[in-house]
């Protein structure tokens, strides 16, 4: 990698600790090719990125952002995980590491929070900002639908006795 490619990806991190809400910081005990492409592909399904960087070009990249203390977690085969949903990289990573003991959660970080292994473990028990706009709307719903069915109602039984009636009377 010569000097020019180095400046790009410092760039390039830089710019995704910007846009990112949280960073989980991993470690790669020997995940293979085709573990790690499905790790990447269950990540972009939930909105995250993981992203293998030279350990010595993240810390360049982290300097200046509020990200500066992940540095320390950057030792080793490391991997980044990043989301612009809190809860998203977080998530997808524990659900990954269930299932496969090489890849190991170091810590990580939301927003200035510094986060150890059980903190990015409880971020990801929480609900998803999509799952959490569900909910909000099914709640904001919910009172005008009962007040429709509430004035529906009367109409409806009036309507029953007057069909009640009708069918009685043609009898």
């Amino acid at each position: 990698m010569d000097r020019a490619q180095k400046q790009e990806a410092v760039a390039a991190l830089k710019q995704t600790f910007s846009e990112a809400n949280v960073v989980v910081v991993t470690r790669n005990l020997g995940l293979s090719v085709a573990q790690s492409t499905q790790l990447r592909i269950k990540m972009r399904e939930t909105g995250a990125a993981y992203k293998v960087a030279k350990n010595r070009l993240a810390l360049i990249a982290l300097e200046g952002t509020r990200y500066q203390p992940l540095g320390e977690m950057l030792n080793g085969p490391t991997a980044l995980a990043t989301s612009s949903d809190p809860v998203a990289a977080a998530k997808a990573v524990v659900d990954f590491a269930k299932t496969n003991d090489k890849l190991e959660i170091v810590g990580g970080a939301m927003g200035d929070t510094l986060l150890d292994v059980n903190g990015v473990k409880a971020l990801a028990e929480l609900p998803s900002l999509d799952e959490l706009r569900a909910k909000l709307i099914g709640l904001i719903q919910a009172p005008g639908t009962k007040i429709a069915q509430v004035v529906n109602a009367p109409a409806a039984k009036l309507a029953r006795v007057f069909g009640a009636y009708a069918a009685k009377d043609a009898a």
